[in-house]
């Protein structure tokens, strides 16, 4: 169904989201694209995410994560669902939306108690399964509260959209039937991701061989290993990229120093969103070294639509999006000398630097991996819903 042959449908947009980064992109995205189909998107969000600036780490919410008790910062955490519920029944009667799309945060179940009680379906973006990931990176205090409120959550909405096939069987073993699962990768915007918008090299890349990485370092990318490797090689004309910041960084300085690579090592430091394209541009080699397991990462989709030649970790969630020696090359998911050789061989080989690129550029086109696409995606999934339920009305 597209905008042309069906009505302008009413969508109210719930987020608990109150940091403006990668995740604030996702949303961002989503919405423009479903109002450029013509549909009335309302978004109900902590008001705080809109008064911030992108890169921002969302204020009083992490000063209270930091300082807090974890059980009381959790528990906390879990009170916003009922003043979130008000908040939206509110947004219902007022807005009276034909349906609610929501994108899933841990100890959240306010939007499914309202879209319930006011019978509007309820669509639930599924970015990461939150139990699982709070555990393994950031440590989980109520930990059955917080099993129940996730579960509870895939359950009860109507139709789930994992962002990767991984996800979507953590929700099917959850007890989500498969026919209310629909999985909907991260897109990117082609018209801006466009390499033809940027053909000016800097002066100090021109006529180099650069190797990129994009976003906030961490120790789990083992960048350090990538420097000692492009070091080793004793070649002038490479220089190695880091589009970001993160907790790492001033090591990898100071590796620089000691390996004498300083002169061929680059950091930007934070990059605004519309900047991006432009420093993807001056990346030859784009390096995805470590992903969580069920991640569909953004920036794998601005490589390809950059035309990047990608290395990247052969993990099942990668490899819906990426063939080895087609789009990109992989290698094996934890073996870091394998990374190292790969990374070595694709340096050395401009003809695999050319084609991974072309077949990049044709994957985002073949596979529809657009921000647009998956908007239609959704528009469809929504519109089914709505006639199978029947046109809400908040005034009966």
């Amino acid at each position: 169904m597209s905008n042309k042959n069906s009505k302008s449908m009413k969508i109210l947009y719930h987020h608990r989201v109150a940091s403006k980064d990668g995740q604030y992109v996702h949303i961002e995205e989503i919405v423009n694209a479903l109002r450029k189909l013509g549909h009335n998107v309302h978004i109900v969000a902590p008001k705080m995410t809109e008064q911030s600036s992108f890169g921002s780490n969302g204020g009083l919410v992490s000063k209270l994560k930091n300082y807090l008790p974890q059980m009381l910062y959790e528990s906390i955490e879990y009170s916003y669902s009922f003043w979130a519920f008000f908040k939206m029944l509110w947004s219902i009667w007022k807005f009276k939306p034909d349906v609610i799309y929501e994108r899933y945060n841990l100890f959240f179940t306010g939007g499914i108690w309202a879209a319930k009680l006011c019978k509007v379906p309820l669509l639930l973006e599924v970015n990461s399964p939150l139990y699982e990931e709070r555990i393994d990176y950031g440590g989980l205090s109520l930990r059955r509260l917080a099993r129940w409120s996730e579960y509870y959550a895939w359950r009860n909405a109507d139709v789930v959209l994992p962002v990767t096939q991984v996800l979507a069987e953590f929700i099917y073993v959850a007890g989500v039937p498969r026919d209310r699962i629909e999985v909907i990768p991260n897109g990117v915007d082609a018209a801006r991701f466009n390499p033809s918008l940027y053909s000016q090299r800097l002066p100090n890349l021109k006529d180099k061989c650069v190797v990129g990485f994009v976003g906030f370092c961490r120790e789990w990318h083992h960048l350090d290993k990538v420097m000692r490797s492009l070091a080793s090689l004793d070649r002038q004309d490479i220089v190695f990229l880091l589009v970001g910041d993160g907790p790492v960084l001033p090591s990898l300085n100071k590796l620089a120093d000691e390996l004498g690579f300083t002169g061929q090592f680059i950091s930007t430091g934070l990059v605004s969103r519309d900047k991006m394209p432009y420093w993807l541009s001056q990346i030859d080699i784009a390096l995805q070294p470590a992903v969580t397991p069920w991640a569909s990462p953004l920036k794998l989709l601005e490589y390809l639509a950059m035309g990047k030649a990608i290395l990247a970790d052969d993990s099942p969630n990668i490899r819906e999006l990426l063939a080895d020696e087609h789009n990109a090359l992989l290698f094996q998911s934890g073996n870091l000398e394998d990374m190292v050789d790969k990374l070595i061989k694709i340096i050395s080989s401009p003809e695999l630097v050319d084609k991974l690129s072309k077949s990049a550029l044709q994957t985002i086109e073949r596979r529809s991996l657009q921000w647009i696409g998956n908007a239609k995606v959704i528009e469809n999934l929504a519109a089914e819903r709505v006639m199978k339920r029947g046109q809400f009305d908040a005034s009966q």
